[in-house]
């Protein structure tokens, strides 16, 4: 029987294992580490909350947090990161992660929101099966390192 339990602080080497796996099936590799996630999901004013299902062994995680959209007038749930272990996969556990983010999330959020890579068919089927649709045309950009650096000093 798969359950699903909030994350708590001793759980961020697990959810850095499951992101590490996440990413490697993509070809990717992340930077956070279980201390930056400890740091930041689980300190004095956490800025983001997961969830873990798992059975006998971890099965996969939702990592998220409240998203205001001044479009909507809206408070939506923004998922980070949505991962099912390969072996898990077609057992509805992706859907029960998302929904159970949002039944967990104290600010009722009106909306959910994500990300997902163009060369993730996979995941881009799954999301259109639950009916996501493409937010807009808007493409998401980021600014690092010695950009925002600059941006703070000019």
């Amino acid at each position: 029987m798969t359950h699903v339990r909030h994350a708590e602080s001793t759980d961020a080497p697990l959810l850095h294992r499951l992101l590490q796996a996440m990413a490697a099936e993509q070809g990717e590799t992340i930077a956070s580490t279980p201390e930056s996630l400890r740091a930041h999901g689980f300190g004095e004013t956490p800025r983001f909350r997961a969830l873990i299902a798992e059975a006998n062994e971890p099965l996969g995680l939702v990592l998220y947090f409240p998203e205001y959209s001044t479009w909507r007038g809206q408070i939506g749930l923004f998922v980070q990161d949505l991962y099912v272990s390969p072996a898990a996969r077609g057992l509805g556990l992706g859907r029960r992660l998302l929904a159970e983010a949002v039944r967990q999330a104290d600010w009722r959020p009106q909306f959910l929101s994500l990300m997902v890579s163009r060369s993730n068919i996979p995941a881009r089927a799954f999301y259109t099966s639950l009916g996501m649709v493409l937010r807009d045309e808007a493409d998401q950009l980021i600014l690092v390192a010695e950009g925002l650096a600059a941006l703070t000093r000019s």
